[in-house]
């Protein structure tokens, strides 16, 4: 470690190569954490490249747990968080919406790390387990096309980072891989982040890592969800083609408003939201939704154009179909712990 310490320190970019040596070392239980600390430190501090996020998600995807989950059009809408937005769930109650406009959703997530709720925490106030082991999981994906996964229960090697992450108290590469190790092998994907900055990069880590098809946004403001407030920064995944584009909510027929009035509060609160959005309560609320679904159903090839989605997401709200994905996961939820129980 002490080797790619003293090449990041003298702010050189690590290769693939380098960097996947280094991954490696991270999550050996023999490395120094003192080093570990200091390498994601110097990393951070000089700014990492797509190369060594690229390195970082496959090593972790490959120490991932083995779902056993057959090839096929998964889309993740899990974006990387920490933009200080203070937003409701947006992609959680997204993935309702996609699945139920056709979507095979495999929903990527975490408990809380610097929101008032992550979307673990408010799917456990909507009565949804976060510990579906991986027969539950395949068996959500083949009857309802939608199952959420817990990234601490899928990657069990992470224990001692977060340790490290927890000390350092600052973003690091960690914060930005989250999206991109979902065991599952993914077709498609969108995903969002807070750095403008790095829109185009990330894309191609995603290219990188073999997605077909995807999208990367960074909305108004650095929300890591496309926003209704303004302009949002886009790129394009197609067959290999990176194409970035910018989009507001007008132009798909959406009406602007403020970051304030997507606000949410604790898991309790949030969940309240996601029952009145996929209830069909309109106002910004449901509008980000079927905004950022509208996104997602364009980057899973099940749209033509982004009006297209978001028209469809509409209507998998305004017809109950988002609504009975829901109650199929919490119904499914009740039932397997009824059967522990016995």
């Amino acid at each position: 470690m002490k080797r790619f310490l003293s090449i990041v320190e003298n702010n050189r970019n690590l290769t693939f190569e380098e960097m996947t040596e280094a991954a490696k070392l991270l999550f050996d239980e023999e490395t120094d954490v003192q080093e570990m600390t200091d390498f994601l430190i110097a990393l951070s501090r000089k700014g990492e490249t797509a190369q060594e996020v690229a390195a970082l998600a496959m090593v972790m995807r490959s120490l991932a747990v083995d779902l056993g989950v057959p090839y096929g059009n998964y889309l993740d809408n899990c974006g990387t968080g920490g933009d200080g937005s203070n937003s409701f769930n947006i992609s959680t109650t997204s993935a309702f919406v996609l699945a139920g406009a056709g979507v095979r959703i495999a929903k990527h997530g975490n408990r809380k790390v610097s929101s008032a709720a992550g979307s673990h925490d408010v799917l456990d106030a909507l009565g949804i387990r976060s510990d579906f082991n991986p027969a539950e999981i395949r068996e959500l994906l083949r009857n309802e096309g939608i199952a959420f996964l817990f990234a601490p229960h899928v990657h069990p090697k992470m224990k001692r980072i977060v340790g490290v992450r927890q000390q350092i108290g600052k973003p690091t590469i960690f914060n930005l891989v989250g999206p991109l190790t979902n065991p599952i092998h993914l077709k498609t994907q969108f995903t969002g982040i807070n750095r403008p900055d790095f829109v185009m990069e990330y894309a191609s880590v995603l290219r990188m890592l073999g997605r077909e098809r995807a999208i990367v946004v960074s909305g108004t403001g650095g929300m890591d969800e496309a926003s209704l407030a303004g302009q949002n920064a886009f790129v394009l995944l197609d067959k290999g083609d990176l194409i970035p584009f910018a989009l507001r909510a007008e132009d798909v027929g959406l009406t602007q408003a403020d970051p304030s009035a997507i606000r949410g509060g604790d898991a309790q609160e949030n969940a309240a939201i996601i029952w009145s959005v996929l209830g069909g309560e309109r106002g910004p609320r449901f509008d980000t939704v079927v905004f950022n679904a509208g996104i997602g159903l364009f980057a899973n090839g099940q749209a033509a154009t982004i009006q297209e989605g978001v028209d469809k997401a509409i209507d998998s709200i305004l017809s109950g179909k988002a609504m009975e994905k829901l109650e199929a996961i919490i119904a499914y939820s009740q039932n397997e712990q009824k059967a522990v129980a016995r």
